[in-house]
């Protein structure tokens, strides 16, 4: 949950994890809204995947307002961030079925630092914000008030913008290159960072250097929680 966020330590350089599976867009699926469909139906795919500023070669989002954009170009999640929600979805998830780009092994997504270099080969990517819940994701699950209970799992995933394109496939290693000094992990972002925390971030990054997502949500008066829509 949330409040265990703070017991765990960020990731460290040197540190390393693996790409369990690469996953772009299967199909479009029809939904209610502004939209009216996503892309969040993300399967794996073999082999390697180009992946440039706008994310991974085959991949798409539909909206593009909140979703993508070369803020928000390659998602990673987790195995340990999905396995709480095993019981309640009857067994293992499969990949791509929370709309990630790159399921991982090894690493505990909310722990990385804002700013976190990540390389895979020549692919090198940096970490920006956390994934924020949408209806539409939990229009595709399916289970009660599922917006509101993610948020409460604290366990997001990460969004990361491409720094160097590269090829990424199954079975890579994620090197943790380079992260900076201020401290604030992606789950510090996603369940709210204090005064200090934001001007620990702001110390070290200008604004431009910064997701916009990320910059409003530094601010109490901008930061949007999740709803959901029952």
């Amino acid at each position: 949950m949330v409040g265990a966020e703070a017991e765990r330590s960020p990731i460290t350089v040197g540190e390393v994890f693996t790409v369990r599976a690469v996953c772009v867009v299967d199909q479009l699926l029809e939904v209610p809204g502004r939209v009216g469909v996503t892309a969040i139906d993300k399967r794996p795919v073999d082999g390697p995947v180009q992946v440039r500023e706008y994310g991974l070669h085959g991949d798409v989002q539909a909206d593009r307002q909140h979703h993508g954009g070369v803020w928000k170009a390659v998602y990673l999640l987790s195995e340990s961030d999905v396995e709480q929600w095993e019981p309640e979805l009857g067994g293992p998830i499969p990949p791509g079925y929370f709309g990630e780009n790159l399921r991982v092994a090894g690493v505990d997504t909310s722990q990385l630092q804002i700013g976190t270099v990540l390389e895979v080969g020549r692919l090198r990517m940096e970490v920006t914000t956390p994934r924020i819940p949408c209806q539409t994701f939990g229009h595709h699950v399916g289970k009660p008030r599922w917006v509101r209970r993610f948020t409460e799992g604290g366990r997001p995933g990460a969004y990361a913008r491409v720094l160097a394109a590269g090829p990424v496939r199954a079975g890579d290693e994620i090197r943790v290159v380079a992260v900076p000094t201020h401290g604030v992990t992606i789950g510090r972002v996603f369940a709210g960072v204090d005064d200090d925390e934001a001007r620990r971030l702001l110390d070290e990054y200008a604004l431009s250097d910064l997701a916009p997502s990320l910059v409003r949500k530094l601010d109490p008066a901008t930061d949007d929680r999740p709803v959901d829509a029952d």
